[in-house]
């Protein structure tokens, strides 16, 4: 899980509007962050395998509000796969 003020700080990022916590484009920083958090833990415990199905559990989700992003506002879609650095 992410720490209170980590979230808030990625919530601060990606925002579209003062109040927004629940746009796709936050939504897919939160759950990029908490993959990130994932990857590292997995480099010193390899055989966490409820943790790796949860992080592909995850991923698939980051993926499907991804597709949504780009079969609705393709422009949002390419700025946020650009900030955040992930390839299509």
């Amino acid at each position: 899980m992410l720490a209170r003020e980590q979230k808030k700080s990625v919530i601060d990022r990606y925002q579209t509007h003062a109040t927004d916590t629940g746009s796709p484009e936050v939504q897919i920083a939160i759950i990029s962050e908490r993959i990130g958090q994932l990857t590292e833990h997995f480099k010193t415990h390899q055989k966490d395998h409820g943790s790796r199905r949860g992080l592909l559990m995850l991923v698939s989700k980051r993926r499907r509000l991804l597709d949504y992003l780009k079969r609705y506002d393709s422009e949002r879609y390419k700025t946020v796969i650009g900030k955040l650095g992930i390839r299509k």
